[in-house]
């Protein structure tokens, strides 16, 4: 997709919620939008262009027959809580969450209110629902269970540096559903012989630092994984590996077309098409309680050859014969 007519594009969503939210209560349906992107940047959110779009395919039009409240955390996990109070006491229909805190925090203000939650990666664990099959709540949505992706991510790593002895993994401490995603990883890494190093964030203001230190111990290769803080800071960690000349893979193809090395997971662009499939269901009269977790079926294998380049990295060619796209 062409980056100026994707900003754009969002930029209008996003401007689209001032509008509505003048609107007199009962016009259409009131759908409430959690995450912890900013609102003043617009691709901090990739998903919610998916999203919107999909519902419009669905019939829904910002305006006529529903209204989006978007409320953003800012890249502040604590920010969560007070925000889905707001959305409860603004009375919207059904709650779309991103990530696991925004999920938790929407569990914690209504348990009446109607919740679909998305990548969230272990919605058992954290107790989110009763089951995946029977979620037995106010909640459903979609998961990231992949337990199989950590292992085939620094596989990938390993065939582009076949000497690749040690992985310092970058992620988000503060996300309880992101520690099963690095138990993953480790478990992975393991089975392959390489050692993991911890790298963690919780919030913005962790990365600067990180980055100072990560530069004095040289690590030999990053492996990112993706949640709305990495996801939303994603520019940083490019510049620091391409500056610092760290091979990287990442989970989500957002990063590789960013500039970042390598990416394998989850097509977010499918992903979030099946959200407003949920959102339909709902507000159509199914309960959140009768309707499965959907797990992902489509990834994706995206490798950025201009920064394998930049970084003097030969990446053997049985890779990108692979690779769903190649960015040259």
């Amino acid at each position: 997709m062409d980056r100026r007519a994707f900003v754009t594009g969002l930029g209008a969503v996003l401007a689209a919620p001032l509008a509505v939210e003048a609107q007199p209560p009962g016009k259409g349906s009131r759908i409430g939008y959690l995450s912890i992107g900013f609102k003043d940047v617009a691709d901090s959110d990739p998903g919610l262009a998916s999203f919107t779009r999909s519902l419009r395919e669905l019939g829904y039009v910002e305006g006529r027959n529903v209204s989006l409240h978007i409320r953003y955390a800012e890249g502040r996990t604590e920010r969560f809580a007070a925000l889905a109070t707001e959305l409860v006491e603004l009375k919207v229909d059904l709650i779309v969450t991103v990530g696991t805190p925004a999920a938790l925090a929407a569990k914690q203000a209504t348990s009446t209110i109607p919740v679909v939650m998305s990548a969230v990666g272990e919605p058992l664990e954290v107790k989110l629902v009763d089951s995946l099959a029977r979620p037995g709540g106010n909640i459903t949505g979609l998961s990231l269970i992949a337990p199989e992706l950590a292992a085939k991510r620094l596989d990938l790593l390993k065939q582009a540096m076949p000497k690749l002895s040690q992985v310092t993994v970058l992620w988000n401490s503060a996300n309880k559903g992101m520690h099963p995603r690095f138990q993953e990883t480790q478990a992975g890494a393991q089975t392959l012989g390489v050692a993991v190093r911890s790298a963690t964030v919780q919030s913005p203001d962790d990365f600067a630092p990180l980055f100072v230190t990560l530069a004095r111990e040289r690590p030999e290769a990053l492996l990112v994984l993706a949640d709305t803080v990495t996801v939303a800071n994603r520019q940083r960690t490019i510049e620091f590996a391409t500056k610092n000349r760290v091979p990287a893979i990442y989970e989500a193809r957002l990063f590789a077309d960013a500039g970042g090395l390598m990416s394998y997971g989850v097509d977010f662009s499918d992903y979030y098409r099946h959200a407003a499939v949920y959102v339909d269901k709902i507000l159509k009269g199914a309960k959140p309680a009768d309707l499965p977790v959907e797990q992902p079926t489509k990834f994706e294998l995206v490798i950025n050859l201009k920064t394998a380049k930049a970084l003097g990295l030969t990446i053997p060619p049985s890779l990108p014969l692979r690779a769903d796209q190649v960015i040259e």
